[in-house]
């Protein structure tokens, strides 16, 4: 059985509380157990990964937020450098699913962490979870 963590970068409430479901439910279906830590946002993500990684507590990681586009350049720069971050650890070894959603509006993203829909929280448990077998296939 192995041991999740679920980093979430809680900003969004309803929408969090909707990726956390899906990310859930995804890793109990597989078997395995999973604790969550919260950030203040998209951007400490990796960061936090890195620190739970060096512990050796953990097997897999989910990164979780969401980050809707407004009327500045920061939009990119979060959505972008959160990813960069997150794909330096997988490339790494770190077996880590990215569900960090990057939406234009929150109907977008609520089409996308909802489980009964896209389910994208879902999806990055699952993601995080085939790259760890994946690691463990590979020894």
């Amino acid at each position: 059985m192995a041991k999740v963590l679920l980093v979430e970068a809680r900003f969004y409430d309803h929408l969090n509380d909707m990726l956390l479901a899906g990310a859930r439910a995804a890793i109990e279906a597989a078997g395995h157990s999973h604790e969550t830590i919260t950030v203040p946002g998209a951007l400490e993500v990796p960061g936090a990964i890195a620190m739970a990684a060096e512990t050796g507590r953990y097997d897999a990681y989910v990164a979780l937020g969401v980050v809707i586009r407004g009327e500045t350049y920061h939009f990119e720069i979060v959505s972008n450098e959160s990813a960069r971050g997150v794909m330096a650890l997988t490339i790494d070894g770190i077996p880590i699913g990215n569900g960090i959603l990057t939406t234009e509006n929150e109907a977008q993203a609520i089409v996308r962490a909802d489980p009964k829909h896209l389910n994208k929280g879902g999806g990055a448990a699952e993601a995080a979870l085939a790259m760890l077998a994946l690691k463990d296939r590979l020894g």
